[in-house]
């Protein structure tokens, strides 16, 4: 959904970095796949193609922070 975004900190030996892949347009999401030692971040169409993907070694993933998009208020807020 527009609005979701990943936020991955990554060691860098002398400090660290913090990349981030967010679904730019309505109909995209952002997938977390974590396999064989490799964090991979996608932001996937709605036919399933990825049109971005971020793939980092999971020994030096500090942090992975998911933020999931703002529905808005609910019923009653």
């Amino acid at each position: 959904m527009k609005g979701d975004r990943v936020e991955i900190v990554v060691d860098t030996g002398g400090g660290s970095n913090t990349y981030e892949v967010a679904a730019t347009r309505a109909g995209r999401r952002v997938e977390v796949r974590i396999a064989r030692g490799i964090v991979e971040v996608a932001e996937i169409t709605r036919s399933g193609s990825a049109v971005r993907t971020a793939r980092f070694m999971a020994a030096r993933t500090l942090a992975l922070v998911e933020y999931p998009a703002d529905d808005g208020p609910l019923p009653g807020e």
